[in-house]
């Protein structure tokens, strides 16, 4: 799933505290940690980018 901080937060990724999900977003594993951070309000779930959508349809054939 893609997710972005909330605007003026940086959350440590689950598996590299030192690492942050800041404005970009990033695709990050569909975990409790990740749900839970979305659920706090912390983390902003995106839809997925157009060419990932692609992709997944490509290897469903």
């Amino acid at each position: 799933m893609y997710v972005k901080a909330a605007d003026g937060l940086r959350v440590p990724m689950e598996e590299h505290p030192r690492r942050y999900i800041e404005e970009t977003p990033v695709h990050v594993p569909d975990t409790a940690y990740y749900r839970r951070r979305m659920a706090d309000g912390d983390l902003v779930a995106l839809p997925e980018p157009d060419s990932v959508n692609e992709e997944a349809r490509r290897g469903k054939r």
